[in-house]
């Protein structure tokens, strides 16, 4: 009796899905601007507001190590190069650092690939500390705050702390030399000691030209309702399967790989885009970490994400509106998945799908190159805007010591 329900549930959901598609992806179909702060702050021009002072390193800390992986340059970490390369030749760069209201740091942290692609932190402490103590050597600016009016890209799994294994990163804790400094990093979950108070939170690296060649008809239907390709266990590093993605994702595959409204898979077609395009509902679980990419190819492929990742914050919270364009799922109800997606009104699903095609919305999630109005670029230079002016006390008297030099683990003391 089980099996036969859940047949006749997917023929009814199927053909309801394909009438959704087909409204929402007709010619024609107009998008829905984003009314209130999210839509001003999205449509907002930091240009004039402030002046950035970028430190000109040895190339060994950032273009050297690029030249010796260029793969650096398309994974999910690249928005610490490509944000070196946008504010180059940006109009808030100023090379006044006495106009300055923020000093940028270009070190590429997360550009020391395994043979597999997969970034090692483990030499970014030393480099970070060895960036440090040369911009703090050479120049005035960082000894007058600790930096506290500087900013650094530290888009690893855990940010600052510098480690890809949570319990490892949480005992880490934020480098200290960066405890002054705003972090602008992907990782983002409330109360975590490796999301410090004032980051901004940013979405991962996505190739938008990449995403761009994929893009297919806007008349062709969504005729998936529910769409996942990615890993459900971490056999290699979470063995007995209990800790990879908090046993969220174990949850998905085991209740609902044989249902037909779930289009779900280990496997990586080469139609991965093309298929989140035909999809209304894109899974978006955590995994080590609480955000992927599949958040920003969500959104730029349309496909309402659903976002299972207790206590994440999301790139760009204050800009973007998540809760309209998104559903959000708590860990321990992924079992019930089904019935919450299928309680979702079409009249709700529609609006949530218009407003994922306003190309604002599209924008703010990319790094293209070259950069464009209203993009991830620009998001990340209002996020720095609205924490101007800085507060008096972030200014140290004379002699005055805040950061502790020598603390961390000692091979973070070991030159770089």
């Amino acid at each position: 009796m089980k099996d036969w329900r859940w047949a006749f549930l997917g023929l009814v959901c199927f053909g309801l899905v394909l009438r959704i598609g087909a409204v929402e992806r007709g010619r024609g179909q107009p998008t829905e601007r984003i009314s209130g702060s999210a839509g001003d702050v999205l449509e907002d021009d930091p240009v004039g507001r402030l002046k950035v002072f970028v430190y000109e390193l040895p190339s060994k800390y950032n273009k050297k190590i690029l030249q010796k992986d260029p793969r650096c340059l398309t994974h999910m970490f690249a928005a610490e190069i490509f944000m070196h390369r946008f504010l180059l030749s940006s109009p808030v760069r100023t090379l006044n650092p006495a106009e300055a209201d923020w000093f940028y740091t270009p070190v590429y942290s997360t550009c020391d690939l395994t043979p597999n692609g997969l970034p090692l932190p483990f030499k970014s402490p030393r480099m970070m500390r060895s960036a440090i103590q040369l911009i703090s050597s050479n120049w005035p600016y960082w000894n007058r705050t600790e930096g506290a009016d500087h900013f650094f890209i530290v888009p690893h799994d855990f940010g600052a702390c510098f480690h890809y294994l949570e319990e490892k990163a949480i005992e880490r804790r934020i480098l200290t030399l960066l405890q002054r400094a705003t972090l602008v990093q992907t990782f983002g979950q409330k109360n975590h000691v490796c999301l410090k108070d004032g980051s901004i939170t940013i979405p991962p690296y996505a190739p938008p030209q990449k995403m761009e060649a994929h893009l297919i008809p806007p008349h062709i239907p969504r005729s998936i309702f529910v769409y996942f390709r990615g890993l459900f266990y971490d056999v290699g590093n979470d063995p007995e399967g209990g800790y990879y993605a908090r046993g969220a994702r174990a949850a998905v595959w085991e209740n609902f790989k044989d249902n037909p409204l779930f289009d779900i898979s280990t496997e990586h077609p080469t139609t991965y885009y093309e298929d989140m395009q035909r999809a209304i509902f894109c899974l978006c679980p955590l995994g080590w970490a609480p955000w992927s990419p599949r958040l920003v190819e969500a959104v730029i492929f349309g496909c309402i994400p659903v976002i299972i990742a207790d206590d994440i914050v999301l790139p760009f919270a204050d800009a973007i509106p998540w809760e309209d364009i998104g559903v959000f799922v708590d860990e321990k109800d992924v079992p019930n998945l089904d019935t919450i997606l299928t309680s979702i009104p079409p009249e709700v699903i529609l609006r949530k799908q218009r407003l994922l095609a306003n190309p604002s919305m599209k924008q703010a999630m990319l790094f293209p190159q070259p950069a464009q109005s209203g993009d991830a670029f620009h998001q990340i230079l209002n996020g720095l805007a609205r924490k101007l002016p800085h507060d008096k006390s972030v200014y140290l008297k004379a002699g005055e010591k805040v950061l502790n030099w020598t603390a961390g683990p000692v091979a973070d003391l070991k030159p770089w």
